[in-house]
C-alpha cells in the first residue's frame, strides 16, 4: 500500500486533486531523512507545509526546522529501535514548570547520614583525622598578610555589625560542627577513624590530633573575641557596645537557643579574660585554669594584667539588661559547664561542651579546688562517655537547627580556625609553635588594654 501525507486543509477547497500525493513527490531535507510510518491526524499537520498560494514573498521562506513537525503514534508498548530518527514527545500532562526544573542541591550539612550504626562492625583505624578545611584562597586575606591588618579588621567589624547575634550564632554552630566532626563526615573519614563521629573520636587514643585542634580553636576564638573589645580605640561607648555584642552572642549560643556550647565557652573565655574583665577576671580565670586563686594563679599565666573597669561600668549604665544577663545567667551557666554539671542533653544542646574532657585527656591538670578534683574528674569522664553514646542524637539536633540556613561565605570564613590564626599572627607567624604564639598574643592584649585604661598607680 502506498503511504500518503495529508496536505494542509486550507488548500483542499481550491484544489481537490491535491488532497493526497505520493510520499516520493514530497521534497526531502537533510534534517528529515526517514519516511513516516503512519499518517498523521488531520489536526496535527504543521503550518510550515502551507502552500504559497501563488503570492510572492518579500523574503525567502524560513529554513525547515531540524525537529520534524510530525509525531509518531505512541509506541510505548514496543522498545525504541536504533534506526528511528523521529523523536517521541513524552507526555507532560499534569506537570508544571516548577516541577520540571531540577531542584537545587541541598548543602552538605543537610545531607542525610547513612544509617548503618546497627549493622556496622568495628574497623581498625587507618590514620589520624583532621576536620579542618584545606587551605583555600581567602576572600578576606591575601596570600601573604601581616598580623592584625587594619583594613581587614575594619571589614570584619562591618561584617559582624551586618548580622544579628542569632545569625552569627548559627554561623558559629556550623563551623564548630564541621571542626568537631559532627556534621559533614564522609564515608572515607569514618572508615579511617573507625567510628562515625568526631565526638566518639575525641575519647579514643588516636583522636589526639582532633583534641589539639579543638583546644587551639577554643583559645584562638577567645583571643579574637577579646581583640574585638580591646581593638576599639574610639570612645568609651564603642567599647561598651562591643561588650554588649559579645554578651548577646553568648546568649544566642546558650542551651535552648543555638545550643553551641564550644562557641559559648570561647565567647565567655573572651569576656572573662583578665585583660577584659579586670580584677574580677583575674580571680575567675585563675580558678578556671589552675584551681588556685588570686595573683598566685595568674602570675605565670598573664604577665601584664590591665583593667577595663570604666568600660564595664558603662555597660551596666547603658545596657543594664545585658549586664544582668551576663552576671546572673551566663557566668553561673559557664561555671556549671566547666564542672561537668551543666545541661548537656540532646535537644536543648546541639554541640556539647568538650573542652574539659579534651584538656583532661591531653594531660592537663583538672581545674578547681583540690578537694573536689576527684569528683570533677569522674563527672568529666562520665560526660565524655555520654557524649560518645549520644553522638547520633547531637547530629540530628544540629542538622535540625541548621535546616534551611544559608550562611554568608565571608562570615563563615571569618569564624574558621585557619583564618583566625592568620589574622592574629600573620601568614608567617601562623606556623610557629602553639605555646609561643599564644604567649606573645597575650602580651599584645595586655598592651592594648593598658593603652585603653592605664593603671592609676
Amino acid at each position: 500500500m502506498e503511504k500518503t501525507l495529508l496536505a494542509n486543509p486550507g488548500t483542499t477547497a481550491s484544489c481537490p486533486a491535491a488532497f493526497a500525493m505520493p510520499v516520493s513527490a514530497l521534497p526531502r531535507t537533510g534534517s528529515d531523512p526517514v519516511l513516516l510510518k503512519a499518517p498523521a491526524p488531520l489536526g496535527t499537520v504543521a503550518n510550515s507545509l502551507r502552500a504559497s498560494d501563488g503570492q510572492l514573498q518579500a523574503k525567502a521562506p524560513a529554513k525547515p526546522p531540524r525537529t520534524p513537525s510530525f509525531e509518531l503514534p505512541d509506541a510505548s508498548e514496543r522498545p525504541p529501535t536504533y534506526c528511528e530518527l523521529v523523536p517521541r514527545v513524552p507526555c507532560v500532562q499534569g506537570t508544571s514548570l516548577s516541577q520540571s526544573c531540577p531542584e537545587p542541591e541541598a548543602p552538605w550539612w543537610e545531607a542525610e547520614e547513612d544509617e548503618e550504626e546497627e549493622n556496622r562492625c568495628f574497623t581498625r583505624p587507618q590514620a589520624e583525622i583532621s576536620f579542618c578545611p584545606p587551605d583555600t584562597p581567602s576572600c578576606l586575606l591575601g596570600p601573604q598578610n601581616r598580623p592584625l591588618e587594619p583594613q581587614v579588621l575594619h571589614t570584619l567589624r562591618g561584617l559582624f555589625l551586618e548580622h544579628h547575634p542569632g545569625s552569627t550564632a548559627l554561623h558559629l554552630l556550623l563551623v564548630d560542627c564541621q571542626a568537631t566532626g559532627l556534621l559533614g563526615v564522609t564515608r572515607v573519614q569514618r572508615d579511617n577513624m573507625g567510628v562515625s563521629s568526631g565526638l566518639e573520636l575525641l575519647t579514643l587514643p588516636h583522636g589526639c590530633r582532633l583534641r589539639l585542634e579543638l583546644l587551639e580553636r577554643h583559645e584562638t576564638l577567645a583571643l579574637a573575641g577579646a581583640l574585638a573589645v580591646l581593638g576599639c580605640s574610639g570612645p568609651l561607648e564603642e567599647r561598651a557596645a562591643a561588650l554588649r555584642g559579645l554578651v548577646e552572642l553568648a546568649l544566642a549560643l546558650r542551651p535552648g537557643a543555638a545550643g553551641d556550647l564550644p562557641g559559648l565557652a570561647a565567647v565567655m573565655g573572651a569576656l572573662l579574660m583578665p585583660q577584659v574583665r579586670g580584677e574580677q577576671g583575674v580571680e575567675e580565670a585563675g580558678v578556671r585554669v589552675t584551681g588556685k586563686t588570686g595573683e598566685e594563679a595568674c602570675a605565670g599565666l598573664f604577665s601584664q594584667v590591665s583593667r577595663l573597669e570604666h568600660t564595664w561600668r558603662q555597660l551596666r549604665r547603658s545596657h543594664t539588661e545585658v549586664a544582668l544577663a551576663f552576671e546572673q545567667e551566663l557566668k553561673p551557666l559557664m561555671r556549671a559547664l566547666d564542672e561537668g554539671a551543666g545541661p548537656c542533653d540532646p535537644g536543648e544542646v546541639a554541640l556539647p561542651h568538650v573542652a574539659p574532657m579534651v584538656r583532661l585527656l591531653e594531660g592537663e591538670e583538672v581545674a578547681g579546688p583540690l578537694d573536689e578534683s576527684c569528683e570533677r574528674l569522674l563527672r568529666t569522664l562520665h560526660g565524655a562517655r555520654h557524649m560518645a553514646r549520644d553522638a547520633p542524637k547531637f547530629r540530628k539536633v544540629a542538622a535540625q537547627r541548621l535546616l534551611g540556613f544559608r550562611p554568608n561565605p565571608e562570615l563563615r570564613e571569618a569564624l574558621t580556625t585557619g583564618f583566625l590564626r592568620r589574622l592574629l599572627w600573620g601568614s608567617r607567624g601562623a606556623g610557629a609553635p602553639r605555646a609561643e604564639r599564644f604567649e606573645k598574643f597575650q602580651r599584645v592584649l595586655g598592651v592594648l588594654s593598658q593603652r585603653l585604661e592605664p593603671d592609676s598607680g
